[in-house]
């Protein structure tokens, strides 16, 4: 029974070892209406072994995530071009680069923007990553105007709508 349970504990890390080392291929952002400071507030989160593939296909073989505030700015601004807001008449919202930063196994983008006054709805595009995995998953979760809502950037889906309670 011993045998059985090393072999078993054994498969199972090295299961858990092999998916940890393989792209994971989605990203999970946060846009937060922040009532004290009246901005829209972006927090992309994207897995560094993620973003280190990426920015070796976008930026050349030389680009390092990890090592260098260039590809990580560069990194940055693709996501900036990527991603956008845009308000009830679809009219884009400016989005300010706020920064970037790595945090344990994670490589986040900031972006912020002043609250419209009226605001009914809003249409968000995320095309990160996608342009260059088809298979990309990006997840944002809207937070801070009326109940939570989710939306998901699968397939060919480049731009979804969400309606806001009065």
């Amino acid at each position: 029974m011993t045998k059985i349970m090393n072999w078993l504990m054994g498969t199972l890390l090295f299961a858990a070892f092999s998916v940890s080392a393989h792209q994971q291929k989605t990203a999970i952002s946060t846009v937060l209406f922040n009532p004290r400071t009246e901005n829209i507030e972006i927090m992309h989160r994207f897995r560094v072994h993620d973003a280190e593939h990426a920015v070796k296909e976008i930026f050349g073989k030389d680009a390092d995530i990890i090592g260098s505030q260039k590809t990580q700015q560069q990194f940055g601004d693709y996501v900036h071009q990527r991603f956008s807001l845009l308000d009830s008449n679809n009219k884009a919202l400016p989005l300010k680069r706020v920064g970037v930063e790595i945090d344990g196994q994670f490589f986040w983008v900031y972006q912020e923007t002043t609250q419209p006054t009226q605001l009914s709805n809003m249409k968000i595009r995320h095309n990160a990553l996608r342009d260059l995995w088809p298979e990309q998953i990006n997840t944002i979760n809207v937070e801070g105007k009326g109940k939570l809502q989710t939306l998901t950037f699968t397939d060919s889906v480049e731009l979804l709508k969400l309606s806001f309670e009065h």
